[in-house]
């Protein structure tokens, strides 16, 4: 009888080697991507071609060690800070609306001496800390036969605690951010064992939510325009798309070569950054699309697999909520630059420029790593 039964025991010294490989590839294949579709904007823009890689090299480095920090943390210490990081988040999205700097139109970084940083970037993963700390303490009510629990704890609670940094994001004109908060909160309410008849009411008013804000909102309506017909605006508005779906096209199968890309020289707006993957697609064509592609997927599903290992719910869903966020974005950036929807300036993981997306990511990377860690595993 003994040896039927699984004997468990804690893995707090192993972390799950197969994601932090993915981890160490896809920052490997976007760094080099940033060198070479950024060197020729880099040098146009501040005369100096490394200009993107240097910057992007450093805060690596800053990111490896974030991630590594994470990893060494147990997920019930992330549970006991929950709340701290939530208030002060909040108090950091206020805070760029009274002192934020402005770039492109919009308000959405802090400066903190030589730092800067994007508290929106940092939203994204105290929603799911949140989230996942709310529904860890009230999962019996949320498993009640009793409507009135099931719709109060399940989804009017955490909506609202969803809702508050939604309304400081929506202040910032920061639509991308939006949508994908609102779909991590989606995901996060089905992961918890909601309602899900509750849920699509929710889903519903927050679908009605960004539609009135698209109708209703100079900014928003214009990217509209623009997404239906940007052959119309191909020397305003409709240039960054137009430009990006030109690279891709001219990609092929196999591409033009890695370094060879002809738009990233001043036609692709932002190559380094969001359009990255279309550059991607010109320079290694299809081959070169799905195999980051691949890589994401396999990311997400070494993720999941960790998160389905967890001990406690809490982990559990941190790791489901970071998996969901990371899979929401890279869909809503290759959607933008394949012009399936309207450009919302979403950041590809792992690939786009940028210091506080980046560390961020890899924090949330060494939270995965953390969970594997101090996850139980059969012998």
């Amino acid at each position: 009888m003994k040896n039927n039964i699984k004997s468990l025991k804690t893995n707090n010294r192993i972390i799950d080697i197969s994601f932090l490989s993915f981890v160490i590839l896809l920052s490997f294949f976007g760094t080099i991507m940033i060198f070479s579709s950024g060197y020729y904007y880099a040098y146009a823009r501040y005369d100096d071609g490394y200009y993107f890689i240097k910057r992007q090299l450093i805060w690596l480095l800053f990111g490896f060690a974030a991630m590594y920090f994470a990893s060494r943390i147990p997920p019930q210490i992330y549970k006991k800070i929950t709340p701290i990081a939530y208030s002060i988040t909040l108090f950091l999205l206020v805070l760029v609306l009274v002192i934020g700097l402005v770039g492109n139109g919009a308000k959405r970084w802090i400066s903190i001496g030589p730092i800067t940083i994007q508290p929106s970037e940092i939203a994204k993963l105290t929603i799911i800390l949140m989230l996942a700390n709310y529904y860890s303490k009230f999962e019996e009510k949320i498993g009640s036969k009793k409507r009135r629990d099931i719709f109060i704890y399940g989804t009017l609670i955490p909506g609202g605690i969803l809702l508050v940094p939604i309304i400081l994001v929506m202040l910032q004109k920061h639509l991308s951010c939006i949508i994908i908060l609102g779909c991590i909160g989606v995901c996060m309410m089905v992961a918890s064992g909601s309602n899900l008849r509750y849920i699509y009411g929710a889903g519903g008013v927050g679908v009605a939510g960004v539609a009135c804000l698209a109708l209703f909102t100079d900014y928003t309506k214009e990217r509209i325009t623009v997404w239906q017909n940007p052959e119309a605006y191909k020397l305003t508005g409709g240039w960054q798309t137009l430009q990006g779906l030109m690279a891709i096209g001219s990609g092929g199968i196999f591409g033009v070569g890695f370094g060879n890309s002809v738009m990233k020289h001043c036609y692709v707006s932002e190559p380094a950054n969001d359009m990255i993957f279309a550059i991607l697609c010109e320079e290694l064509g299809l081959v070169g699309a799905l195999t980051v592609i691949l890589l994401f997927s396999a990311l997400v599903y070494s993720g999941t697999k960790i998160a389905l290992r967890a001990n406690d719910i809490f982990s559990r869903l941190v790791g489901l909520g970071i998996c969901f966020k990371m899979a929401i974005q890279v869909l809503l950036n290759i959607a933008v630059v394949t012009n399936s929807i309207p450009n919302t300036g979403i950041s590809l993981p792992f690939f786009s420029y940028g210091g506080s997306s980046l560390i961020m990511l890899f924090f949330e990377m060494g939270i995965l790593l953390s969970i594997s860690r101090f996850s139980k595993i059969e012998k």
